[in-house]
């Protein structure tokens, strides 16, 4: 493995990441559910997996690696800036 190559670890922090990004979307209205195969918005679970997101964040603050507090840093801007203009939609 040479240096630049992430770590099994860092990949796999990545793919939580990652994954917590999709469940939101999901529940914003951005991506189709894959259970329904349809666009369903659930805020209340969008929010809650943006606030889990954040306790990540909050817990491992000083212990990532620069890519993965960066990726970590977008997902959270991301989701978060989408939150807001769905709830400004309502229902």
């Amino acid at each position: 493995m040479t240096d630049t190559a992430p770590s099994r670890e860092a990949a796999l922090f990545l793919q939580l990441v990652l994954g917590l990004q999709q469940a939101s979307m999901i529940g914003l209205g951005k991506l189709m559910s894959p259970m329904s195969g349809k666009i369903e918005r659930n805020l209340e679970s969008a929010k809650n997996t943006i606030d889990t997101l954040a306790a990540i964040e909050s817990r491992t603050r000083g212990n990532l690696e620069p890519d993965e507090q960066r990726v970590l840093t977008q997902v959270l801007t991301e989701l978060r800036m989408n939150y807001v203009d769905e709830v400004k939609k309502g229902n």
